[in-house]
């Protein structure tokens, strides 16, 4: 099911609607004039995280960031929410066809030597602490608060990790939100566990959000209708269940297709937790997956979900103020 007629635009108006008038009240975390607490979710994706990097970057034109409370992010996800919330959106996205489309960030022939096939550390280092700054010393800091998920390898559960206080501890988390063996690195030592990518435990964190007291969920989705498994309760393949065994959560990761459409589902038919949820997508496909290195497909991806968001918010607009 999607909104009116926009088939990228799924679930409950009303939390754009919310987002929309904070903005016309200069409402900001801490100071708001209403009761709800409204949450962004933004799950991983690889270079797939173009399409939200887009999004986000539509969400900073609008002046939207102060309306959030609260923004929930793993892997990829989870460094997009930090740029978003230091008010870095715009070059992130950049980031994406500028900096990462390169076999030094990606290239799978290191596979044959064992290292990982994504070198975390030059978007994390290279690029954010250099190319295109992230404002690190803002986090935690920032007026909304930034929650980062990650899956526990003791049993593949996703946590919220907490106790950040520094530059270094947030460098660590953001690499543990996004690391998975063979494909991003090992895992990443934090406060006594282990941690891998928040995405095998928990694609997207919608109820984590509702759980945490969010009333209104905002979804952005790296993949459109045409990239989601026709059969949402398919479960994990073969080859993914075998591919676990090997390397605990990898499978789990390549399956997003199948695991998306069950939080697509959710956003569609709600939560038994309550709450009111929104999902917006990827108007169209790129052809861009996990591990596309092609500039061009890349940024496309980025304006397919600019426009994306920017067309959803641009409707609601419209029913606010018809004139």
């Amino acid at each position: 099911m999607t909104s009116g007629s926009l088939p990228f635009l799924y679930g409950d108006r009303s939390v754009l609607r919310v987002l929309l008038e904070r903005r016309a009240a200069g409402s900001t975390p801490g100071e708001r004039l209403d009761d709800d607490r409204v949450a962004l979710v933004i799950g991983g994706g690889g270079m797939r995280g173009s399409y939200v990097a887009g999004m986000l970057h539509a969400l900073e034109r609008a002046g939207l960031c102060a309306a959030f409370d609260e923004v929930y992010g793993s892997s990829s996800g989870a460094i997009s929410a930090s740029a978003f919330l230091t008010g870095e959106a715009a070059a992130c996205a950049a980031c994406y066809p500028e900096d990462l489309c390169t076999r030094a960030f990606i290239d799978m022939r290191r596979l044959r030597s064992g290292r990982p096939v994504v070198d975390l550390s030059l978007l994390l280092d290279d690029v954010l602490g250099g190319r295109k700054p992230l404002a690190w010393e803002k986090l935690g800091r920032t007026p909304g608060a930034l929650h980062v998920v990650a899956t526990d390898t003791a049993d593949l559960t996703a946590h919220t990790l907490t106790g950040m206080e520094s530059v270094a501890d947030w460098r660590v988390v953001l690499q543990a939100s996004a690391s998975i063996p063979l494909l991003a690195g090992p895992p990443v030592a934090w406060d006594g566990r282990r941690w891998v990518d928040g995405s095998v435990g928990e694609p997207l964190a919608i109820e984590r959000a509702l759980r945490g007291g969010a009333t209104h969920v905002l979804v952005m989705l790296c993949r459109g209708a045409d990239d989601l498994h026709h059969d949402a309760d398919a479960g994990l393949s073969l080859w993914a269940r075998t591919l676990n065994r090997v390397v605990p959560g990898l499978g789990s990761v390549a399956q997003g297709s199948r695991r998306y459409g069950l939080d697509l589902r959710l956003v569609v038919g709600g939560s038994p937790l309550g709450g009111r949820l929104c999902a917006i997508g990827p108007a169209r496909s790129a052809g861009v997956g996990a591990l596309t290195v092609e500039q061009g497909p890349i940024g496309d991806a980025v304006r397919i979900g600019d426009e994306s968001a920017t067309a959803a918010l641009d409707a609601v607009a419209a029913e606010l103020d018809p004139a």
